[in-house]
């Protein structure tokens, strides 16, 4: 393992990197029509048929928050099972266009005036935590609360709290949802890292805020993206990927997404990147990337390493937000 400043520089936020190569156009869906099973899954919640069709052949991206809550109350009657909801959820959103850095906490704080929550947009990271709360609520307001519950340390709000390093906050922090398998499916394959975390530096260059906290080594590992066609038949749907970039011996989750399974059974990468949220077989995300690097060669950019690996458990239970704290006085200048 090599310890690098620069991999923990350009490892500061894990919503870097989500830009890559635009992929050609998808053309249109053909209309839906619910089916008998989903029209009594929608007498069950109280959704009329009409709003359900229209709601079928809507991407949620487009849709208002009432109405999206409405979605959730059926859609887990219409996919009881959380895995195949997460691929429904995750396809359904296709073609949602992706902005960089998208979400901070305002109103809550000012630090980053970027809103809660966005439904129009994503980026990598958002479009994760987007997909796996609504998989996990049946309401607007309980999508809400576990949203915050994936994305901020106990569920408390704030730029401090946020889950900012992938493999060192949101993975460890989420394991309530998701088990990282990355060192189970490499087996000998496993190529081991290890990341500066200075998260006091960030917070302060990023934000303007003041923290003591320790600096961190953290110690991980990846699966080699030469290896990764050995094991993907080891993934399931709604399965979390963290695609791991290097340059100058340095390591860092630079792009997240989920896997979802191909009519062929193949595994998919489906993900929020420039310009708009796609789904592609890991194997052309590969070959894609790798056709990026060469590109990129004697450039001194980074480029693909490998993934890591995480599966979402069976029966995840958020465990309970901590509560929010009153916000703190600034002392007085006499």
């Amino acid at each position: 393992m090599k310890t690098t400043a620069l991999a923990a520089a350009l490892g500061l936020l894990i919503l870097a990197g989500c830009a890559h190569q635009t992929p050609p156009a998808t053309p249109a869906a053909p209309r839906v029509e619910p089916t008998a099973a989903q029209l009594e899954a929608a007498r069950r919640v109280a959704l009329p048929p009409a709003q359900l069709g229209e709601m079928l052949n809507k991407p949620w991206h487009r849709m208002q928050p009432a109405e999206l809550g409405r979605f959730l109350a059926w859609q887990q009657l219409d996919q009881p099972l959380l895995r195949q909801r997460v691929a429904a959820l995750a396809r359904k959103n296709i073609g949602q266009p992706y902005e960089l850095y998208l979400l901070g906490e305002f109103p809550y704080e000012t630090y980053d005036a970027q809103p809660l929550f966005d439904l129009t947009k994503s980026d990598c990271v958002v479009f994760v935590e987007h997909v796996y709360a609504m998989a996990l609520s049946a309401s607007w307001e309980e999508f809400f609360w576990v949203l915050q519950r994936i994305r901020y340390r106990d569920g408390v709000i704030g730029a401090a709290t946020r889950n900012h390093y992938t493999e060192a906050d949101w993975n460890p922090a989420n394991s309530w949802l998701v088990t990282d398998i990355t060192k189970e499916l490499a087996g000998e394959h496993a190529q081991a890292y290890r990341q500066r975390i200075d998260r006091k530096a960030f917070l302060k260059k990023q934000f303007k805020i003041e923290r003591e906290i320790p600096v961190q080594q953290f110690d991980d590992v990846f699966v080699p993206k030469e290896a990764v066609a050995q094991v993907e038949a080891g993934l399931q749907e709604g399965d979390f990927v963290n695609v791991i970039s290097g340059k100058d011996g340095g390591y860092w989750a630079s792009h997240v997404g989920l896997i979802v399974l191909g009519s062929d059974g193949s595994r998919h990468i489906l993900h929020s990147a420039e310009p708009q949220v796609r789904e592609e077989s890991l194997q052309g995300f590969i070959a894609r990337m790798a056709e990026r690097d060469a590109r990129n060669a004697g450039q001194n950019k980074a480029s693909l390493a490998g993934f890591k690996f995480l599966r979402l458990n069976e029966a995840p239970q958020a465990p309970p937000m901590a509560p929010q704290p009153r916000p703190t006085r600034a002392a007085l200048i006499d």
